[in-house]
């Protein structure tokens, strides 16, 4: 028999894997890493178990990995670190923007320090005694003189900016990153803006926002780019229609779909779209945003103003159409017994329709042994509970993938305590086979 430190070693190891795999949904670990932690998302997934599945897929040259959800570049910049060809999609355009400023790998450490400290000092020259911005939104999330000041740095960036120069791009990211940091009230890189909430530590703008460039420039020495492997175009997961040119090259497709758990991806920006003056208020985002995204959320649902019968027609969902119809119309009673009356049913026909669509977009472009995983989680509004990693499975077979299996990686929804339902639910990793 073994000693029993020895057994005691191996179990903790064990637990530590374990304790490993149950994060690989989460973009916390990225926080660590270079380039990952320089814009934090809600919608990311980690790196380091990004680049060990891409690696040991390996899919040979000539071909590349594919993410449809590029977010905010997880796995393109893992695939980068790998070494291996990527391409993405990203349709929410304020993310692409962040996503395609972090791609930006040809920038030499002196030309942006340098553009930085000439950036500060106009901003530094210019600043004013009170902010000129007239929005409730940020008004509520900052001090009259932090106000100011970040006024002083975007100003200062838009009248020498060029766009598309790479160094400009960064700097725009630059002062994106700290928008939430530098704030007094709820802002969370994960959550939405919570004002009534607020925060005992609070970063001046110009001290974050030279921080924040040292932080690029320290991770750009680091880390390496070759922009020739890397694609992201800006575009819509249920089309791909700028990829027709990876018609049967990917070899293995990486990415986390949105949840069809209601979380608002557009309402995730708003302070950021907000404070560089493209969207005013709460109300634009369904014209500017919303619209383009997955519909995951009861606000897209209601604002379309969907009807459940067009949904369910469509011969997209035929595979899952009996247990999709009896989910949504369960949601629909359910609906009439909450105030809020929020448009799950639709929401979440919707979905899985969008869903349906993205599996029929990724098919052309993967290989014939190409391999998919999608980090997904299932879901039960109103407490009714949706299986989505089952139905996305059925859905994808029906699309001519020829098998899928799901491999739990934690629990979720579990501690009950302030919880509106109490559903059991997980997530894990959706693997088909092409």
């Amino acid at each position: 028999m073994p000693p029993k430190g020895a057994v005691a070693i191996a179990a903790e190891d064990v637990a530590q894997k374990v304790r490993k795999r149950a994060r690989t949904g989460t973009f916390a670990d990225n926080m660590s890493l270079p380039v990952h932690r320089w814009f934090r998302y809600s919608a990311g997934f980690s790196a380091q178990w990004a680049q060990s599945i891409i690696e040991q897929a390996n899919i040979g040259p000539k071909r590349y990995v594919f993410d449809p959800f590029a977010g905010s570049g997880t796995t393109l910049l893992a695939a980068q670190a790998a070494g291996i060809a990527s391409a993405g999609a990203e349709h929410h355009p304020f993310i692409y923007r962040i996503a395609s400023a972090k791609l930006n790998g040809d920038v030499t450490v002196k030309t942006l320090m340098n553009q930085a400290k000439i950036l500060l000092e106009k901003a530094e020259a210019n600043v004013r005694t009170t902010p000129k911005s007239q929005s409730e939104l940020l008004r509520k999330c900052y001090t009259p003189k932090g106000l100011a000041r970040l006024e002083a740095l975007r100003d200062a960036y838009l009248k020498h900016s060029d766009d598309g120069n790479p160094v400009h791009e960064l700097l725009w990211l630059a002062i994106t990153a700290i928008l939430r940091e530098c704030s007094g009230v709820g802002t969370a890189q994960w959550q939405y803006v919570l004002p009534n909430k607020t925060k005992a530590r609070v970063t001046d703008p110009f001290v974050a926002f030279m921080a924040r460039v040292a932080l690029f420039c320290a991770d750009i020495q680091e880390a390496s780019w070759n922009d020739k492997m890397t694609e992201l175009q800006c575009g819509d997961a249920r089309t791909l229609k700028g990829f027709s040119h990876l018609k049967g090259k990917v070899g293995l497709v990486l990415t986390s779909p949105p949840y069809p758990n209601n979380y608002d991806y557009a309402d995730a920006t708003r302070l950021e779209m907000t404070f560089w003056g493209e969207i005013k208020g709460w109300g634009d985002l369904q014209k500017s945003v919303r619209h383009r995204l997955i519909r995951s959320c009861s606000q897209h649902s209601a604002a379309e103003k969907l009807v459940l019968a067009d949904l369910l027609a469509d011969p997209a969902v035929k595979p899952i159409r009996a247990e999709l119809t009896a989910v949504c119309e369960e949601l629909a009673k359910v609906r009439e017994t909450k105030g809020g009356r929020k448009t799950y049913h639709t929401m979440v026909a919707a979905y899985f329709l969008d869903l349906a669509k993205t599996w029929q977009a990724l098919l052309p472009l993967c290989a014939a042994d190409a391999s998919v995983c999608f980090v997904i989680g299932d879901s039960a509004p109103y407490g009714v509970h949706v299986p989505a990693e089952r139905w996305l499975g059925e859905l994808a077979l029906a699309t001519g993938f020829s098998e899928w299996r799901f491999e739990k990686i934690r629990d979720r929804n579990i501690k009950w305590k302030n919880r509106k339902h109490r559903v059991p639910l997980k997530e894990g990793h959706l693997w088909v086979k092409r």
